[in-house]
């Protein structure tokens, strides 16, 4: 293994992927799995589904176990007018907005772990931050 892979490897491992043991609040750091960068209902399910839930109502079994609630992705369009925030949603996911629940980073900043599974290819990033956006739009409450 090159040391830059091994470096990625490591960094992913140490990541902020976050999975826990709800039962006794501890937090453990798994590392980061690879999935289709098309597939924003694998995305979720992989990387998003254990605090926010399978349905994205912010009860997945690690939930429990953060300082601060996961958000009920559900209710996003309905908490801004009816219309879903699409670009705040992509803000959150890229770590590029300032957020309770993203402050202390609990939840990974996705797209810094998306460009080291794509090897430095902003295209791709971009791409899974596209698709699980609109993953995650399709989950709003009707």
């Amino acid at each position: 293994m090159s040391s830059r892979r091994r470096s990625v490897f490591i960094g992913i491992s140490v990541s902020l992927a976050v999975f826990a043991l709800a039962r006794q609040n501890e937090i453990k750091h798994v590392p980061i799995t690879r999935t289709s960068a098309s597939s924003g209902h694998e995305m979720y399910a992989t990387y998003c589904a254990a605090c926010h839930g399978k349905e994205g109502r912010g009860n997945g079994p690690a939930a429990e176990a953060l300082k601060v609630q996961p958000s009920n992705l559900t209710a996003l369009a309905k908490k801004n007018g009816g219309k879903y925030p699409a670009s705040h949603v992509s803000s959150a996911i890229t770590g590029d907005l300032e957020m309770p629940a993203h402050g202390s980073r609990e939840m990974p900043v996705w797209g810094n772990l998306f460009l080291q599974l794509s090897q430095g290819h902003t295209s791709e990033v971009q791409m899974r931050v596209s698709n699980l956006n609109r993953y995650i739009e399709s989950l709003q409450e009707k």
